[in-house]
């Protein structure tokens, strides 16, 4: 890993309430008492928009970050019923922010359109977490480093340095299916994906790519394992604080 840090990450989704901060807590415990833990561990949260000033104040003093999901691409306020942008997430306390999420970019998200909510988040100080990935038959068609190449160049447009950036590779078709890439596969596509950054930005410090897609306990040990990963992008294991602490657990086991 280029970055000292490690990085868990979970992406809570539609999911949650106030009493859900006790989740949350018993993965704070864990870590004050762990004997595995890394002093370089980032342990950060993406939860949706209600609960982020809650969450932020009540975490304030932990090992815990918190951040959001998505935002409006502009800046300033508007007429946007419904939309939240990043200035209104960094004042709720947030400090990350993940955009171009699979999930979001199906309901119609543009690479330009994330581009603008990146350029957005970083003018507010928000740390990104950028995150790209092939669907099933663009992965059946041989065109994943074409795909990558694209969301890339055209979601980090204009942008000076990494670092604010946190990079997410996502395989679309990993998401939620429970299979993820052979490790010869991820390794081979994690290595195009960091000679792309290298190419396109001077400072190598701040280089973070992190690997999301049906990452769990049982196969945290051979993810760990890939020398270019500098963390993980966790979905449903991260609603369930034993399935989160068993990723952390296992990935120095």
């Amino acid at each position: 890993m280029t970055n000292k840090y490690r990085y868990f990450i979970g992406n809570w989704k539609m999911f949650g309430d106030f009493s859900s901060l006790k989740i949350i807590n018993s993965i704070n415990n864990y870590i004050k008492i762990s004997k595995t833990k890394s002093k370089y561990n980032r342990v950060i949260f993406c939860v949706p928009n209600i609960l982020i000033n809650h969450f932020s104040n009540k975490l304030n003093k932990s090992n815990i970050s918190i951040g959001a999901q998505n935002c409006h691409q502009l800046n300033d306020y508007g007429p946007y019923t419904g939309s939240i942008n990043s200035k209104m997430i960094k004042s709720a306390g947030a400090k990350f922010l993940i955009l171009g999420h699979s999930e979001n970019r199906r309901e119609g998200e543009t690479d330009s359109l994330i581009n603008k909510k990146i350029r957005s988040a970083i003018k507010n100080d928000l740390t990104v977490i950028f995150c790209i990935g092939e669907t099933l038959k663009q992965k059946g068609k041989n065109t994943t480093n074409k795909i990558l190449s694209k969301q890339i160049e055209t979601g980090l447009k204009k942008i000076k340095n990494l670092q604010k950036i946190i990079v997410a590779y996502e395989p679309v078709w990993s998401i939620g299916t429970g299979i993820i890439p052979r490790n010869k596969e991820l390794i081979k596509t994690l290595s195009f994906i960091r000679n792309k950054l290298n190419k396109s930005f001077k400072n190598k410090s701040f280089l973070r790519i992190i690997y999301g897609g049906s990452v769990n306990s049982k196969n945290i040990g051979a993810l760990s394992t890939i020398p270019d990963i500098s963390g993980f992008l966790i979905g449903g294991a991260s609603t369930s604080a034993k399935k989160f602490i068993d990723i952390m657990k296992n990935c120095y086991m």
